[in-house]
């Protein structure tokens, strides 16, 4: 099979055609163009086989990219048809499969193979700068030729194929300053000495165009913004040669005088500015610093000025750049100088104390009115105006001191105890006062002018009116005077053993003043004379304001004196002398063999010599033994007795029990009801319990109790203790019943059969047959006493 191409369209390489001998197929590439826009489709090229006898029994059959959708085959003839417009910078080439085979049968005739449509490029599109705008910098003042930066413009035309992908650069705004190399797109500076000061920024347009920059090619342009950096290329310059400047004689060193600035338009370090002094009459008294954030140069005081010592200073200010590029360094000089005239104000100065501080002594207990010292202050300012003195009254709360308001005498207002206070500081004020201003033919007298200084001195005080006025600080010492009386360090009590030795040792005291104590000062300690005729003790001075206490007899009895109080007078030595006596207390104390105290109270001697300590411990153990058996005996006759009953019956007759204890009779309302004693019927009513508080009403069960006048008395018990057991309100534990039924018509207070012998009721006992063997014996007497009644 062979392959041809349509007459318009370029044929394989060199037109020819190639045969392969193992099948009849004969292989070229296919070209079409781009863009076309013809009515009828285009002839891509034409398949034809070997085997096709043109009988039309051969078909062909194209597959692969765009087969049936782009290209198009006419299986008769095998032309090759695109369908569509092709744009190479989609796709640039189409691979595709052809094959012939059997229209009958479709069994293949020839192998398939493949062959590729390539789409032949045309200019149909122009550069593009694909990063575009664009920004840079360059140093100003660069040399001609410093690259600023390159652009790079794309074309998605075929590079390989003719002139459509190739560019040329050219500037179309930015002449002089710029200019771009055709071929790579690189910007430079075309002019020299480009300032920024002048212009920083330059708009540069760049066109890129194909086909070689050839008429025809089309073009693409893009912005460039250049930005001129700033370098130091230029000196700092004072806008004027000569500053005045004035400052006040009242100024503190550290206060700004005045500023002045150095003009440089660099930027950032290329403009900073340093100052300093080079040379004046005042290089001395005032300094200069650079203020980092204005750029100026501040000049400060840094000594006082006095009005009147020097009224004007010159001082000569040089501004230099602080970084200066070396590439400019013949272009300087990079500084500048300029004339500062200071002028010193006068002002209204306060006064002035002679000294910067005041020290006195006054001795204590001095009378009113002594003299501490004397403060002076003057007026620094030529016109001498007076002085006024006075204390302020938060330095001396207590008013201490007052001082001379025109001679600064300080004087004392009340004596002064150095004891309570040995140092006062204080200070003391001085105001200056203008002199009053007359009227031309007034007279002025010394009295009118003192008059009229005070009042404006009182009236500057109260209303806090315009006053110049200075403090200086006065210590005051108060210098001792003996005036106290030398006493005990502290509570002396000395402990000396009953068997103490002559001449030994037992304390040491020692004493206090609250004057001050000369260096070869010391205290003298004696015996006061009411006791220096004593026989216990005697005293040492030791001359180091100390003294030693000794005894001066064999033997302490405490039974006899437990306490000595020893008078010891002191004595300063000082002038004038001052003495006290203080009372030494010394405790007479047992102690044992080896002078070890045993004990220092007072025990009373009433026992008989010789008894032992055994002894009495013996004595007083048996003394509480028998308080014990006392104590014991009596709770017992206070207890109740309990009534011993024996139930036995064959011990009913040999048992008499005796018992001395009796109710409270019908008073004695805490053991039982006595209104239950005294109303037979209440038997038939429920009786609450006393032992307990009940938490609800006990309901009484119908027919559970018998009436009053049944004789069961056996039931009647027994139904009590039912109800007794069965109460939901009784205790856990057996109590005691009382029981006040007697039977009705009964007149008797009690149950006792002993009182029953003697009664004189008239009352039929035979039912006690009917009560059971427990009542046998009592029916039997009381049975026997009826019959013989009758019978007598």
């Amino acid at each position: 099979m062979g392959l041809t191409t349509a007459p318009h369209l370029r044929a394989g390489k060199e037109g020819q055609v190639l045969h392969r001998s193992k099948r009849g197929w004969v292989w070229n590439q296919f070209f079409v163009i781009e863009e076309y826009t013809g009515p009828d489709p285009v002839l891509v090229g034409r398949l034809h086989s070997d085997v096709d006898a043109g009988d039309g029994s051969c078909r062909y059959i194209l597959s692969g990219e765009g087969a049936g959708t782009i290209f198009v085959i006419d299986d008769k003839t095998g032309n090759i048809h695109a369908t569509k417009t092709l744009d190479r910078e989609e796709q640039a080439q189409y691979t595709l499969t052809a094959q012939a085979v059997d229209r009958d049968t479709n069994k293949p005739l020839e192998p398939p193979s493949e062959f590729i449509v390539k789409v032949q490029d045309i200019n149909d599109n122009p550069p593009e700068f694909l990063h575009g705008p664009y920004y840079a910098r360059v140093p100003e003042m660069s040399n001609v030729g410093t690259s600023v930066m390159q652009v790079t413009a794309t074309d998605a035309d075929d590079p390989t194929y003719g002139n459509s992908a190739r560019l040329v650069y050219s500037i179309l705004q930015g002449q002089p300053y710029f200019s771009v190399e055709s071929q790579t797109g690189i910007i430079r500076t075309a002019l020299p000495n480009m300032d920024r000061e002048a212009r920083q920024e330059y708009d540069v347009v760049i066109q890129a165009k194909d086909m070689g920059g050839h008429m025809g090619g089309l073009s693409g342009t893009t912005e460039v913004k250049i930005t001129l950096t700033d370098v130091n290329d230029n000196p700092p310059k004072f806008p004027q040669s000569v500053y005045a400047m004035t400052v006040s004689e009242d100024k503190v060193p550290g206060e700004e005088v005045g500023r002045l600035k150095a003009k440089d338009p660099d930027l950032a370090e290329n403009g900073l500015v340093s100052y300093r002094f080079v040379d004046g009459d005042g290089m001395t008294v005032f300094e200069i610093t650079t203020d980092t954030d204005t750029r100026e140069g501040v000049i400060k005081l840094r000594k006082p000025v006095d009005y009147e010592t020097k009224k004007a200073y010159t001082l000569r200010v040089e501004a230099s750049n602080t970084h200066v590029d070396p590439r400019f360094i013949a272009w300087g000089p990079y500084k500048d100088t300029a004339t500062v005239k200071v002028t010193v104000e006068d002002a209204d100065e306060p006064p002035a104390f002679i000294a910067t501080s005041y020290n006195f002594e006054v001795e204590e207990n001095a009378p009113n009115g002594t003299v501490v010292g004397r403060v002076h202050a003057k007026d620094t300012d030529g016109a001498g105006n007076p002085v006024r003195y006075m204390i302020p009254r938060y330095t001396d709360v207590e008013q201490f001191f007052s001082v001379g308001p025109e001679d600064g005498i300080i004087r004392t207002t009340r004596p002064l105890d150095r004891e309570t206070q040995p140092w006062h500081n204080i200070s003391v004020s001085a105001t200056e006062i203008g002199r009053p201003t007359l009227h031309r033919g007034w007279k002025i007298t010394e009295e009118l002018t003192e008059f009229i200084i005070c009042l404006l001195f009182i009236m500057s005080i109260c209303t806090g009116g315009h006053h110049q006025d200075t403090k200086v600080r006065v210590n005051i010492k108060v210098k001792d005077v003996n005036d106290n009386a030398p006493e005990f360090a502290t509570h002396y009590e000395v402990l000396v053993c009953e068997n103490v030795s002559p001449g030994k040792l037992i304390g040491t005291v020692s004493a206090v003043d609250k004057d001050e104590i000369g260096h070869r000062q010391y205290f003298h300690f004696s015996i006061a004379p009411e006791a220096v005729n004593n026989q216990n003790f005697s005293l040492k001075d030791n001359r180091d304001s100390t003294a030693s206490i000794y005894v001066t007899r064999r033997g302490f009895s405490r039974m006899t004196q437990d306490v000595y109080f020893l008078p010891i007078e002191i004595n300063d030595n000082g002038v004038p002398p001052m003495s006290s006596t203080s009372t030494l207390t010394i405790r007479v104390c047992s102690c044992d063999s080896k002078d070890t105290i045993l004990s220092c109270n007072v025990e009373p001697y009433i026992l008989p010599a010789g008894l032992s300590t055994g002894a009495l411990i013996a004595i007083l153990a048996c003394i509480v033994i028998l308080l014990a058996i006392v104590v014991l005996f009596v709770a017992l006759r206070r207890q109740k007795k309990e009534p011993l009953i024996v139930f036995e019956e064959e011990d009913i007759r040999e048992n008499i029990i005796t018992y001395d204890d009796e109710g409270g009779g019908e008073e004695d309302t805490e053991a039982f009801d006595i209104a239950t004693l005294q109303n037979p019927d209440g038997a038939n009513g429920f009786l609450p319990r006393k032992d307990i508080k009940p938490e609800f009403q006990y309901p009484m069960r119908p027919g559970g109790r018998p009436v009053a006048n049944s004789v069961d008395v056996d039931d009647f018990i027994k139904t009590r203790i039912t109800d007794a057991d069965n109460d939901p309100t009784a205790p856990p534990y057996d109590s005691i019943q009382i029981y006040g039924y007697e039977g009705r018509g009964s007149i008797a207070g009690s149950l006792s059969s002993l009182e029953s012998v003697t009664t004189d009721s008239d009352l039929d006992y035979d039912y006690l047959q009917s009560w059971g063997p427990r009542f046998k014996k009592l029916a039997d007497l009381y049975g026997t006493k009826d019959s013989a009644d009758d019978n007598s």
